[in-house]
């Protein structure tokens, strides 16, 4: 009798002690307190709040997961949430943030702008103390859930510039110049409305170039309207990529642009000016403005003591913003210096899962410095600043476990790119080994869709067996940049394999709108089954490279050309085999594919025009003397409906003449339930004017 009470006074005491002493999960609500405990009854209000309570769980009760559980709602962030060796766990025991089930958590770093007036039916105008009073000015608004225009000039497209005459104050020894001025010359009407330029006009207004690969953002100093001509300075334009007569430029956020519907000022004073679009009333619309610039930061201290074992899953981060440097952002390519919302170094087997990241003003996620083994699957990234996600350095180490990598990026939509940052890339491999891209899809970015490898020429590079399949890359380039692929690669990628991915819609402004694209000094890709159609310049182009293997792929309906090569060198350059080539516009190949030293044999060339198809003016006879495509044939592969962009084959009698392997290239892209199908769907009115572009620019009406 006496051992049954005290087996029952044991319970009644584990009853009686409050659950938050021994609870696994910490809730988090929209109405809840930071001095609250962290119970369901008794929720945090913050993530960082989530983060402490949890470091004081596992003090005491090391053992199974710890869950954060944010209720459903909308949050406020005022800091970012920081994590670090303290918050690490184990494969039995994960930190796990996520929302409760079924329903989403949205996370918010930024405030919701009230208190407009309208000054008239065209123009609205609110006060917004932070900025006046606390230095908060801000570079991005969203408006119902969109990302608003700053007020630029012109409204639609660019200007051209006329000339540049550089003039460098300091060489320095890099190679170019340290300090330089640049002065810019324009036609007279482009600086129309410039006379009203106040001295906070020229701190805060930009003038954006878009030359070739790159873009450059400055302030002016100056306007010289007897030239006509402005002034930037900065670092010395890049010799391989200057601003120039085909560049062109659009200048940003100063009173005398606002003058379209949708478009904002915000003053220095603190007052935000706003022309509302058709429907909008100061009732059903809302304002959000940043505060934050990121959302995440994830540290561990080196390769040895890295942060493990932190999911985040079905949570929304939404609303980020940038702020432009006083000297601007000099040109990089792919925008590489631009950081993300969500950053990771020294972290291994942290996943993101079914996630959204929405309204940024940079990328969205970089595993950067010495990451391995994180997962990001199944998020949505859209609305971006810069590009998606970012793997690797651009700092090349010297120690192996300081290289990112084993990095799994499957099966998220990665949309609607490059707002602040034109020339960044859906995701991008810097110094990185042995990671996974697969089965996303990647639309509507002005640059390339997928970037691996950051060495130009033959030098050493870790970026190795990188694996790029099954995904769906579309509607890039929108006439805006150059110099772009679907997937590009760069400098010694061995054991790095492209297969079986569907690309298309790659348009350029001038050169350089390609599928797939292997540029300086790659070395032993294989590109396998993929289909690639309606790209501007060609499906493939070499720069230059090596022992890069291109086989069974379908290559249709490329615009200017279909096959391209650039560098000629001694050693051989690629292996061309298996493939199929269909068109019916443009040339078969262009540049010097005939003077390449590739292996060419057993493709099959088909040109709805013509049989008599030209190999860089050779008929196919001459070029088969010439030792290439000895067993290749001119014949339709008797695809279902190619002009329908229907590739799957009437009956396979052809292709087996050249040993193609068929593969199912409706594979590519997202997998799972018919929503997240639908929400990888371009819509329609955005395909129609993306064709618009392209049937504009052909016909010689560049913008």
């Amino acid at each position: 009798m006496k051992i049954n009470r005290t087996v029952f006074l044991l319970i009644l005491m584990i009853f009686l002690i409050p659950e938050s002493l021994f609870s696994q999960k910490i809730y988090l609500s929209p109405s809840g307190n930071d001095t609250n405990t962290g119970t369901l009854d008794k929720p945090l209000a913050s993530l960082t709040a989530a983060r402490d309570r949890a470091r004081l769980i596992r003090d005491q009760n090391p053992q199974g997961p710890v869950e954060v559980i944010a209720l459903a709602g909308e949050y406020l962030m005022l800091r970012p949430l920081e994590l670090d060796g303290r918050d690490a766990g184990t494969d039995a025991s994960p930190l796990v943030f996520r929302s409760e089930d079924g329903r989403k958590a949205v996370f918010r770093a930024g405030i919701e702008i009230e208190g407009f007036e309208k000054l008239n039916d065209n123009l609205w105008r609110a006060f917004v103390p932070q900025v006046a009073y606390y230095d908060s000015y801000f570079e991005q608004l969203y408006v119902n859930g969109r990302r608003a225009v700053r007020a630029r000039n012109p409204n639609q497209g660019f200007f051209q510039v006329k000339g540049v005459e550089e003039t460098i104050a300091e060489k320095g020894s890099g190679r170019m110049p340290q300090v330089a001025v640049q002065k810019i010359l324009v036609d007279t009407a482009t600086l129309i409305g410039t006379d009203s330029f106040s001295d906070q006009d020229y701190e805060d207004a930009l003038v954006i170039f878009y030359h070739n690969w790159d873009n450059t953002r400055k302030r002016i100093l100056s306007f010289s309207k007897s030239q006509p001509a402005f002034f930037i300075a900065g670092e010395g334009m890049k010799p391989w990529n200057p601003i120039n007569a085909k560049s062109r430029w659009l200048l940003e956020n100063y009173r005398g642009a606002l003058d379209s519907p949708g478009e904002w000022f915000l003053e220095r004073s603190g007052y935000l000016y706003y022309i509302p679009l058709q429907g909008e009333t100061l009732q059903n619309t809302v304002f959000h403005a940043p505060i934050l610039k990121e959302f995440i930061r994830i540290s561990g201290e080196s390769p040895d003591r890295k942060v493990c074992n932190i999911r985040f899953e079905d949570l929304v981060f939404s609303v980020a913003g940038y702020r432009t440097p006083d000297a601007g952002n000099e040109p990089a390519q792919a925008a590489s210096p631009a950081g993300a919302v969500i950053t990771l170094d020294y972290a291994d087997h942290i996943r993101f899962f079914n996630c959204e990241i929405a309204h940024t003003g940079t990328y969205g996620m970089w595993f950067r410095r010495g990451c391995s083994n994180c997962i990001v699957n199944k998020c949505y990234l859209h609305d971006l600043g810069a590009g998606g996600i970012k793997i690797g350095e651009t700092v090349l180490r010297n120690t192996l476990n300081e290289i990112t990598n084993h990095i799994t990026v499957e099966n998220n939509i990665i949309t609607d790119a490059g707002h602040i940052f034109p020339c960044a890339v859906g995701i991008i491999i810097f110094h990185a080994s042995d990671n996974n891209l697969t089965h996303n899809d990647i639309s509507n970015l002005r640059y390339s869709g997928i970037s691996v490898g950051w060495i130009w020429g033959y030098a050493h590079s870790p970026s190795k067996r990188n694996i790029i399949s099954y995904n769906h890359i579309h509607h890039l380039g929108w006439g805006e940049l150059c110099d772009m692929g679907g997937v590009y690669t760069l400098g010694a990628s061995e054991g790095t394999i492209v297969s079986d991915n569907v690309i298309h819609h790659v348009y350029s402004y001038d050169y350089g709108g390609w599928g797939l694209y292997t540029d300086e000094g790659s070395q032993g890709i294989i590109m396998e089954n993929n289909l690639v159609y309606a790209c501007k310049n060609s499906g493939f182009h070499q720069h230059y490279g090596k022992e890069n293997i291109i086989r069974n792929n379908i290559f249709a309906s490329n615009i200017r050309a279909q096959l391209q090569a650039t560098r000629v060198e001694e050693h051989r350059s690629i292996s061309f085999t298996n493939n199929i080539i269909y068109f019916d516009r443009g040339a078969l190949l262009t540049s010097n594919w005939h003077k390449f030293n590739l292996l060419c044999d057993y493709n099959c060339y088909w040109d709805t025009r013509t049989k008599d198809i030209s190999f860089s003016g050779k008929s196919f006879e001459e070029w088969k003397k010439e030792g290439k495509d000895l067993h290749s044939i001119i014949a339709d592969p008797l695809f279902v409906n190619p002009a329908e962009w229907d590739f799957r084959f009437k009956n396979l009698s052809v292709i087996r003449k050249i040993k193609f392997r068929p593969f199912d290239y409706t594979q590519a892209g997202v997998y799972g339930n018919e929503l997240w199908k639908e929400t990888a769907v371009l819509d329609q009115e955005l395909v129609s004017k993306f064709d618009e572009i392209v049937e504009r620019m052909e016909s010689g009406q560049r913008r």
